[in-house]
């Protein structure tokens, strides 16, 4: 049997959509209601939300936002925003307050930070807590010129 007879890549494929040019969207046989407006909005309403919108500008202190210790099992944000507290403060070179941090964030018993916080969670921490205590010893290390 040669490999063009062979069933192996004899596939056939349903088509259940007809695509409409005229509306530029495929609609199901099965369905003909057109697709409900996305937007939910009037120009004037997005005009009003666009007057009334200001830039967030994270500076380092998301860590001060967060009161610890977090509740036994805090929800994904809550432990999302403890990261990005400590990757904050790594990132602007605040090494000393982001190894503290991490270190209140994990608390004082690993039971403790294990209770409330999952493993993937309490590793991130750990590992930026060791590297900005790193870092923090080679900025103090390093004579300033």
């Amino acid at each position: 049997m040669s490999d063009l007879e062979s069933d192996l890549f004899s596939i056939t494929l349903a088509d259940d959509e007809e695509h409409d040019p005229e509306a530029g969207a495929s609609t199901t046989a099965t369905d003909p209601t057109p697709p409900a407006d996305r937007t939910g909005q009037t120009e004037e309403e997005f005009q009003a939300v666009r007057r009334g919108y200001r830039i967030k500008v994270e500076n380092g202190d998301i860590w001060k936002t967060i009161k610890l210790p977090l509740a036994p099992q805090p929800k994904k944000h809550e432990t999302q925003e403890l990261l990005h507290a400590v990757e904050e403060l790594y990132f602007f070179r605040r090494f000393d307050e982001g190894a503290d941090f991490a270190r209140r964030a994990l608390g004082e018993e690993e039971a403790e930070s294990e209770a409330r916080l999952d493993a993937d969670t309490r590793r991130l921490l750990k590992h930026y807590e060791s590297r900005c205590r790193e870092r923090s010893a080679a900025a103090k290390g390093t004579p300033s010129t």
